[in-house]
């Protein structure tokens, strides 16, 4: 079997731009990955299509040895943009090994540890503003079946926090605590914007509220910042979502930086690398909860690699999207008591319906991280609920 070509294909989703790749082969399999990087959509697409007369005329079963391949002869073996086409051309390859031999991608990545992958909601709380608000999106998501959830209720912290910004992060967070009660699990996602002594401040002052952790409460450059911030929290610390490259994890691990690592599939390099990167975490009994809040490729990605390694700890899931998510793929989705059941479709287990990412043309976005707007970016006319009773 060779590949005959790729192709990219681009769907605006408001927040951003999701990016997906698909091979294609002379036996008939076809093989599609996503490279959704936010706010580098057109980079990425080029970093792919470069790709291609590179892949094309190669067998797709030599999958390891030929993103091994790519990684060398670049000459620019690193980078987001790069790591994440590499991501998306691994995840491609074996989508066609795995309809080829018709098993599910998790197969050739070892096999299952588990059946099922417990979840968490992300963009649950899009539209809220103030802690009344954020209760009542709240409420709704674990109405939805949730029994986690993950937000960001920094507004535009920067580095530092005024007393009254502190303030309202931690209304936020207890009113959320109160409206859920004390069994479902909590996540907050700084996304990197505070300094060691906010940080520290932060995490000691919302440690009344059982958090299961805090994300990414620094900068993704500065592990020692990090694990500074580690040692004198109270609740667990969870990073590496902004890491792509192996040895940044090698480092986070070695310096005892996160209590919880996320390598995102795609960033890192693609379910290969990512299984690689979360025994390295499992051989210092560190749990591995992977990124995953965009596309609906990258998700059947994720959940793959969830199902075949042995320190899984829970799944990221988008619980409100565009209601237009649905139209761009054909999926097999399972959401059973808050869990993701393992798929039993060939490859991947998504397809990709490419006339229709030709209705939502890429459109450019700005980072909201600092102006206040995160939770609201990318909404316009209110956000739909992506229900996944009927995947």
């Amino acid at each position: 079997m060779k590949i005959t070509g790729l192709k990219t294909f681009v769907a605006n989703v408001q927040r951003t731009n999701f990016v997906f790749v698909k091979l294609y082969t002379d036996e008939g399999f076809e093989g599609v990955g996503e490279a959704t990087l936010e706010w580098k959509t057109l980079t990425v697409v080029a970093a792919l299509e470069e790709l291609e007369r590179v892949v094309v005329g190669r067998d797709p079963f030599t999958s390891d040895a030929l993103i091994e391949e790519l990684h060398r002869d670049s000459y620019w073996r690193t980078g987001a943009v790069f790591r994440t086409a590499l991501g998306a051309i691994d995840a491609a390859l074996l989508d066609i090994k795995g309809k080829a031999l018709n098993v599910p991608a998790y197969e050739l990545l070892g096999g299952r540890y588990r059946d099922r992958v417990k979840c968490y909601a992300n963009h649950w709380y899009f539209g809220a503003t103030t802690p009344d608000q954020y209760a009542d999106l709240a409420r709704k998501a674990v109405a939805m079946g949730y029994g986690a959830l993950k937000w960001d209720p920094f507004d535009a912290a920067d580095l530092e926090m005024t007393r009254a910004e502190r303030a309202k992060t931690i209304d936020i967070v207890a009113a959320v605590r109160e409206a859920v009660g004390p069994n479902v699990d909590l996540m907050l996602d700084v996304h990197g914007r505070l300094n060691v002594p906010t940080a520290i401040a932060m995490c000691r002052a919302l440690e009344p509220y059982d958090l299961t952790w805090i994300e990414e409460p620094t900068p993704p450059e500065n592990i020692d910042a990090l694990a500074q911030v580690r040692r004198a929290s109270p609740v667990p610390i969870a990073a590496g979502e902004r890491w792509y490259e192996p040895s940044r994890f090698v480092e986070a691990l070695q310096k005892e930086a996160v209590d919880i690592l996320q390598p995102d599939v795609s960033h890192a390099g693609g379910l290969a690398e990512t299984k690689r990167i979360a025994h390295m975490a499992h051989a210092s009994l560190i749990p591995v909860a992977p990124h995953n809040p965009v596309g609906p490729v990258m998700n059947a990605m994720t959940l793959h690699t969830a199902i075949a390694i042995p320190n899984f700890m829970v799944f990221e899931t988008v619980s409100v999207d565009v209601p237009w998510r649905k139209t761009l793929v054909r999926e097999t989705l399972q959401f059973e008591d808050g869990a993701l059941l393992a798929p039993t479709a060939p490859g991947l287990g998504v397809e990709l319906i490419e006339e229709a990412c030709a209705q939502f043309p890429y459109v450019a976005t700005d980072v909201p991280l600092f102006n206040g707007t995160i939770n609201t970016a990318g909404i316009a006319g209110g956000a739909a609920t992506f229900d996944k009773s009927d995947d």
